[in-house]
């Protein structure tokens, strides 16, 4: 380790967390001492009688016992598997001018190679200690892949593994990742430090000492005993968790400062990568491959994406205009020998931990191109929300309203939906001056409304009477202002058929998941080691969603654009198309059109069709007429 500043921290608080470890030890140690003492003056005829009989058998058990729970506590510790990263491993014959540059970087900064290198679908790169069994290659294979022939010792390697984030391969050029990689390659340095890797070891078998003991399969008798042992290690972590902090901090701050000597110009410019990178990879995820996700088609080229998503933004955005000048310069992806399969395999992983999809291809769970994307994604998507809809409004009742022209007169129709989310005129007063007291029946939200005539003359709002006393006017409170408070204190209400279909969306969407048969859980692998699999929890699946779940209103929206489009397909010649950085899009005449969802919005939330109508007779689009559906 070297003479940095950090690095001697990092030391001085490993020292610390050892030392608590070995206060933990004298503790389990102090009755066996004890119960020593008293044998010892039995024997020697100093501690006889009665008294010292009883004393000497009591401590003795209780050494005995907390002996034994100790050595059960410290076996759970050290067996225990802690948790790892989920990743792409990456072989050096995969990759040979990556582990070169990897190796080329270690040796100008005096550190240790890392023992190998792997991927993660992330904007994020960091070292990870892999060395417990639980983790480790096969005997034959356990040898230092990038510290050449002198690696070749039949011993377990003490360095990290090199985890990179995939899209940081695809976006960013050789010398920028070479830079980028130089603080965390630096690492290795202070992590071989005999007591920091102590230290790590001992965080690291606590933390997953209580995930263990967490565990609530087993029978009671396992579940009380491995109360104790995780209420131990919990103590044990409170403890040492600000010395841990701290050191990972100095072991930071030591990687940095050795790290200025290499690349430290590039890497202020690479910095600005990084965050651009972290944009368009969160952009991607959450507009075009979730959607793909939820109709079980995963995208196989998640890293090639992120470089045509960021240089659209560069196209649209002028202050990333320089951006895309890079492209020109050597991709870091090509430091790989098969990118394309390297990006199949972090595709699919992303669509794992994010989604929780299954481990691999299946009938409902293939890969799609994204020359594919606009058909088998798109197309899709809306016309089987379009279904649901009206699978949802035939449960409702709502009649469908015939089209004698048509082939299919009885088909569905856009205009079906629009008259059904339609507010009639002065529908609220009409509610107000008609609607039944709470124990007379009353019609359902899905009924028609009743005509004019069949309504009273004089029942109308209070607000209307000329009788009724004008508080807003002595008030001194205009309309305008009145509206403008209930929408503060109203702001998510909707109306009657609004909420009401929007619930029954939820409800079915609901069972149609729950329906989905589960993805198989992978097993060992053919040859009888474990899995990749194996080292993370799977049941926790997706680990890191990408957006909650979407509320009633926003599934109605989603439905009725779905609807909107697949009308605009059937009857103006529109096509489904696919925008880097929103996903799925109308393409009307080429153009996309962008200006559909406020008009969705104004007759989900508003009850008013008018300007989604007025926007259809502009593009020719004839929501009477039936469409297709899946």
């Amino acid at each position: 380790m070297g003479s940095e500043v950090g690095a001697q921290a990092a030391r001085a608080r490993a020292l610390a967390v050892l030392r608590i470890r070995g206060r933990a030890l004298a503790v389990a140690l102090l009755p066996a001492a004890a119960a020593v003492i008293l044998v010892a003056g039995g024997t020697s005829d100093h501690l006889v009688g009665p008294g010292w009989d009883a004393a000497r058998a009591v401590v003795s058990a209780v050494a005995l016992v907390v002996l034994l729970a100790a050595g059960v506590i410290a076996l759970v510790v050290a067996r225990a598997r802690p948790a790892v990263s989920p990743t792409v491993p990456i072989a050096e014959d995969a990759a040979p001018d990556l582990y070169r540059l990897v190796r080329d970087l270690a040796e100008r900064l005096d550190v240790p190679a890392p023992s190998a290198i792997a991927l993660t679908p992330d904007c994020d790169s960091w070292l990870e200690d892999r060395t417990h069994p639980a983790h480790g290659p096969p005997a034959h294979e356990e040898r230092d892949e990038l510290a050449g022939a002198a690696g070749g010792r039949h011993r377990r390697t003490a360095a990290p593994v090199l985890v990179i984030g995939s899209p940081f391969l695809w976006w960013m050029r050789v010398g920028e990742l070479r830079a980028v990689l130089a603080p965390v390659v630096a690492g290795t340095g202070p992590s071989a430090h005999p007591d920091i890797a102590a230290a790590r070891r001992f965080v690291r078998g606590l933390d997953a000492a209580v995930a263990t003991a967490a565990d609530r399969g087993r029978c009671p008798a396992f579940r009380l005993a491995c109360a104790g042992i995780g209420w131990v290690a919990r103590l044990l972590l409170r403890s040492c968790r600000q010395h841990a902090a701290e050191m990972e901090r100095g072991v930071a701050a030591a990687a940095a400062e050795r790290a200025q000597a290499v690349d430290y110009g590039v890497r202020i410019v690479a910095q600005e990568q990084v965050g651009l990178a972290y944009a368009g990879w969160d952009r991607l995820l959450t507009r075009v491959a979730l959607p793909a996700w939820r109709m079980g088609r995963w995208p196989s080229r998640l890293d090639a994406g992120v470089v045509a998503a960021l240089t659209e933004l560069s196209r649209r955005d002028r202050l990333a205009e320089g951006f895309a000048s890079r492209l020109g310069e050597r991709p870091a992806c090509d430091l790989l020998e098969e990118p394309g399969t390297v990006d199949e395999a972090a595709s699919l992983l992303a669509a794992r931990l994010f989604h929780g999809g299954p481990a691999e291809c299946g009938p409902d769970w293939a890969p799609v191109d994204w020359s594919e994307y606009p058909e088998e994604v798109v197309d899709r998507k809306w016309r089987t929300d379009a279904a649901r809809l009206h699978r949802v409004l035939d449960a409702l009742g709502v009649r469908r309203a015939p089209d004698p022209t048509a082939h299919d007169p009885n088909g569905p129709t856009l205009s079906r939906v629009l008259d059904h989310l339609t507010t009639p005129p002065d529908a609220d007063a009409d509610t107000q001056a008609t609607s039944p007291s709470p124990g007379t029946p009353g019609t359902t939200p899905d009924a028609e409304p009743a005509s004019p005539a069949s309504v009273a003359p004089d029942a109308k709002p209070a607000s209307l009477d000329p009788a009724a006393p004008d508080t807003e006017a002595d008030a001194g409170i205009d309309a305008d202002t009145t509206a403008d408070i209930d929408a503060d204190l109203h702001p998510d209400e909707d109306t009657p058929r609004t909420a009401t279909l929007a619930a029954r969306l939820s409800a079915e969407l609901a069972r149609e998941e729950a329906a989905a048969p589960p993805a198989p859980v992978p097993g060992a692998s053919p040859s009888g080691q474990a899995g990749p699999d194996a080292l993370w929890d799977v049941d926790a699946l997706p680990l890191f969603p990408l957006q909650p779940p979407r509320t009633e209103r926003e599934l109605l929206a989603d439905h009725v654009t779905a609807m909107v489009c697949c009308a605009a397909m059937d009857t103006a010649g529109a096509q489904p198309g696919l925008d880097w950085l929103d996903g799925p899009a109308l393409l009307v005449g080429g153009e996309r059109a962008t200006d559909l969802t406020p008009r969705v919005l104004s007759l989900v939330e508003d009850g008013d069709p008018d300007p989604l109508r007025a926007w259809l007779s502009d593009l020719g689009i004839r929501p009477e007429k039936p469409v297709r559906l899946v």
